[in-house]
């Protein structure tokens, strides 16, 4: 049977009644337990104008999740690159790899992550073109390997680590795994943000794959909400949760996190049930043997040996306990032989 390693994505969201304050420490012990619990690889996520998600910098709070645990890799899932400089981006994590040296995952997306007003106030020069985007590429790569220049020298994006982060091109789509095939980067499949992705993105990508100083060859691997509950009717209480977020997403609603009993006692309407038809291939939910198959058919499918799995919930005790579940039902804790 294939082995399969788990990570988590992590968006320090903002619940009823709590503070950015505590969603940032939550953010920091699911780190600490995520280690704890054998997952490979812990991504945090870059939002803004939302007062429902407090994960903003992701290269700030990295800093903080890489201090506060000894070996699981962290990452961003990802930096939206339209809204930064490439310099300044390839500082912030030569930086990181300096202070945290082959623990640093630079994933990248092309999506800016809020609404365009405030992506075009994030990088003014933004014009949201492909062609900006990989030149942005293009130009971070000479940034890590110091061969920047114009014609008056050379320009280094310091400290010059002796190593850089590991690259990955986030996608929910065939272009940009084409991107990260071109690279030489890992590719990072989003079917938490588009349910209807299929494998043949990550075929494309490995038939199309060129190697590079940091892969010789391709990885992939998955994404998707993943919740997990100890009875069938804990599941289906978060999956509620869940869908009623995204439903609330799709009508530009993102504010405070909903309270239990709100959604406990919501009715959804023929639309919206259709919405959640349509959302539902971006959610795996269940108990643990029902959530460990459907993990293991996915990874089988889309041929990956790696997922790493994003869990909002109206309780950090219910996130914590279906992040435990998990990890004991894949015997994450236990080494590979």
């Amino acid at each position: 049977m294939k082995h399969i390693k788990l990570g988590i994505l992590d968006q320090s969201i903002v619940r009823q009644g709590s503070t950015v304050q505590e969603a940032i420490k939550e953010t920091i012990s699911t780190a600490k337990l995520a280690e704890e619990l054998g997952y490979s690889r812990f991504w945090v996520s870059e939002h803004h104008n939302s007062t429902f998600i407090a994960g903003s910098t992701p290269e700030v709070l990295m800093v903080k999740l890489a201090d506060a645990t000894s070996h699981i890799r962290i990452g961003s899932g990802g930096i939206m690159l339209p809204n930064h400089s490439a310099l300044k981006v390839a500082e912030n994590f030569r930086m990181l790899e300096t202070l945290f040296p082959g623990r640093i995952d630079l994933g990248m997306g092309r999506a800016p992550g809020t609404d365009r007003i405030t992506s075009s106030l994030l990088n003014p020069s933004n014009d949201f073109s492909e062609s900006s985007y990989l030149r942005q590429l293009e130009h971070l790569q000479h940034f890590f390997r110091d061969t920047a220049g114009t014609e008056r020298g050379f320009i280094y994006a310091t400290p010059q680590s002796p190593t850089i982060p590991m690259q990955w091109i986030l996608s929910s789509s065939g272009g940009s795994s084409s991107i990260a095939a071109r690279f030489g980067m890992g590719l990072a499949v989003a079917k938490f943000i588009n349910g209807f992705v299929r494998p043949d993105v990550v075929e494309e990508y490995r038939r199309n794959f060129r190697p590079s100083d940091q892969y010789e060859k391709p990885h992939a691997v998955l994404s998707v909400f993943t919740l997990c509950g100890e009875t069938e009717e804990k599941a289906l209480e978060m999956r509620k949760m869940m869908d009623y977020i995204l439903v609330e997403f799709e009508r530009g609603k993102f504010g405070p996190f909903p309270d239990a009993e709100t959604v406990r006692n919501y009715r959804f309407n023929a639309g919206e049930l259709e919405r959640i038809r349509y959302n539902s291939g971006r959610i795996i939910s269940g108990t643990a043997d029902s959530v460990k198959e459907q993990l293991t058919n996915l990874a089988n499918e889309f041929d990956v040996d790696e997922i790493i799995i994003s869990t909002m919930a109206n309780s950090a005790e219910n996130r914590i306990k279906s992040f435990e579940l998990i990890s004991e039902a894949f015997n994450l804790r236990e080494p590979v032989l």
